[in-house]
């Protein structure tokens, strides 16, 4: 039988209210990034916000998905101060911070998504474009006005990535929902861009999956979402975690 990974993947948080979910602050992510990765061949598992539990979760875990939010990373973390259509959830942040840097010391697979892969580019020492219609304006709606099980762009892929390699594709069809962006991608390497220059992905190239995608692949819109969905799933169940800083 084929080993299923554990793979963590990262919460958001709402204050809770009267006519919300619950009366008390609650945790809460869509159900299908849960389930494009048991189709994929994972174990799904949710992580709290707690900094402390870093080190001892992802000594369990086979791999790190750092998901997306309606919020945005402190703009502190790379020297910037605050634009007012930043929105911050400081506690989210600062638990991701620390999952991806106990999942770097052991060599674990990560994908980012959306904002994910924006908080692996402040992680690896870059920065964002914090209000991209400001700040990095263009043709395409990085908002898209269609719904996000749609496709709202093209992006197109460098030839012999890791992204490359795991979808098999020179462009692909994706979603859009993001007012930042990344901005400098750090000692990460850029392995898709959209048409109007913006970064939609970056790696590492040092053989570990490190993988940050600016869309959705959860919602399975190009058949290159599932194939790198696949790709983060057979890392982690080949993955051999260790002690290291990389």
């Amino acid at each position: 039988m084929i080993r299923a990974p554990l793979i963590g993947l990262t919460l958001d948080i709402e204050p809770g209210g009267p006519q919300a979910f619950s009366r008390w602050p609650f945790h809460a992510l869509r159900q299908n990034y849960f389930s494009a990765l048991i189709t994929a061949g994972a174990l799904p598992v949710g992580l709290p916000h707690d900094p402390t539990l870093a080190a001892p979760l992802m000594a369990r875990l086979d791999g790190l998905l750092v998901t997306g939010g309606a919020f945005d990373p402190d703009p502190a973390l790379y020297g910037e101060a605050l634009h007012p259509c930043t929105t911050l959830k400081p506690g989210r942040t600062e638990a991701e911070l620390a999952y991806i840097a106990a999942a770097r010391d052991r060599a674990l697979p990560i994908l980012g998504i959306c904002g994910g892969m924006q908080l692996m580019a402040i992680a690896w020492g870059g920065a964002l474009f914090q209000h991209l219609p400001e700040q990095a304006p263009g043709p395409i709606a990085h908002e898209q006005p269609n719904p996000r099980n749609e496709a709202g762009h093209e992006v197109s892929i460098v030839h012999r990535t890791l992204l490359s390699r795991c979808t098999g594709q020179a462009v692909m069809r994706v979603n859009s929902s993001h007012h930042q962006g990344v901005r400098d991608p750090g000692s990460l390497v850029i392995s898709a861009r959209a048409a109007d220059g913006l970064i939609e992905a970056i790696e590492t190239i040092d053989g570990i999956f490190r993988l940050g995608v600016q869309w959705h692949p959860e919602f399975a819109i190009d058949p290159g979402d599932a194939r790198l969905l696949a790709g983060f799933i057979d890392a982690a169940r080949h993955a051999t975690p260790q002690d290291r800083r990389a």
